[in-house]
């Protein structure tokens, strides 16, 4: 099997997916430190990051590539994404030069650029990643973008392997809080993953805060394809009862897109959605509980669940550096 590009996990079949994470356990038992010597990684950020860019520097590294990071505005011009502008703001250069530049320096490329958080059709339409992707003629990963996160939704599939959770078993993506709206990136990569791991996946949140149709939808395609299934609830204790994995996560209200203070009006009322070990005490015994971090302690989730035994979210984080480490292989070997 080889890759072109990484940027959604829907783009493999569920025996692509497996091989990519055979090859990602081979590459953590036998390591090929020269694998990909001469070979460089060029990584724009757009938006901010610990585990991701750390984890794809250190990847690549580990297979004897180099990296350089770009941060528009900060050590280098600012970039201008928009179409049709007249430039005469902050930003001195445009994507349609500076990302085929900076592509011409390297042999892969990874892009970060979050929703802008204004327009939820297009923003679920991934329209603002797609078209500096459409710029890039080497092989690319998708590093987050509006609707997708594919590395994340790799490296959380390992994480459930690693752990034996069985496929049809009980998988909850519950909202927790947050003090302000966070993109659906992950939410949506986490429901289309589960269902396609064929688990029966519960999303739990509030009322104001549904998936929008076209990710409920993605996730129910995916379950078709693997015979589990998907249905939404904001019914906190039918949810939980009896859950072997309880995935937390923030976002943003989807009644409410892109107005911050109807939104932080909704969330005011909803801070008793903290996952604590009062809310877990229904799900089975030995119940996993994941998080993509970063996670605020005694908001989203009480810090005695994120330091107990049911915590896995250090093992999901360490997960993103080793699937990494097969996607550059497969994109460059």
């Amino acid at each position: 099997m080889s890759l072109a590009r990484f940027l959604d996990l829907a783009d493999l079949s569920p025996e692509e997916i497996r091989d990519l994470l055979a090859l990602a356990d081979r590459l953590q038992q036998h390591p090929e430190p020269q694998a990909l010597a001469g070979k460089i990684l060029g990584l724009i950020f757009l938006n901010p990051s610990l585990r991701t860019l750390a984890s794809m520097q250190a990847g690549m590294a580990r297979l004897g590539g180099s990296s350089f990071v770009i941060t528009p505005g900060h050590g280098t011009w600012a970039l201008e994404t928009r179409t049709g502008v007249a430039m005469d703001g902050a930003a001195a250069e445009h994507v349609r030069e500076g990302l085929p530049v900076l592509a011409s320096y390297c042999d892969v490329m990874g892009i970060r650029a979050f929703a802008e958080g204004h327009d939820l059709a297009n923003d679920v339409a991934d329209t603002h990643f797609k078209s500096m992707a459409a710029l890039i003629k080497k092989p690319l990963i998708n590093l987050e973008s509006a609707i997708n996160h594919p590395c994340q939704a790799l490296a959380d599939w390992k994480t459930l392997d690693d752990l034996h959770i069985a496929p049809r078993t009980k998988f909850v993506l519950s909202w927790v809080p947050h003090p302000r709206a966070l993109p659906l990136a992950v939410p949506a990569a986490t429901a289309h993953m589960a269902a396609l791991r064929g688990h029966e996946v519960v999303v739990l949140r509030p009322d104001g805060f549904a998936l929008p149709d076209a990710v409920i939808d993605r996730a129910r395609a995916a379950a078709r394809l693997s015979g589990g299934s998907i249905t939404e609830t904001d019914d906190r204790d039918s949810a939980l009862k009896g859950a072997h994995v309880v995935y937390a996560k923030e976002w943003g209200s989807t009644r409410h897109y892109g107005d911050a203070e109807a939104d932080a009006s909704l969330r005011r009322s909803l801070t008793n959605w903290q996952l604590t070990e009062q809310t877990f005490a229904q799900a089975t015994p030995h119940c996993k509980l994941m998080h993509c971090l970063p996670v605020r302690r005694n908001v989203a989730i009480a810090e005695s669940l994120l330091d107990g035994p049911r915590s896995v979210v250090l093992q999901e984080a360490h997960n993103r550096l080793v699937v990494q480490m097969a996607i550059l292989y497969r994109l460059l070997k």
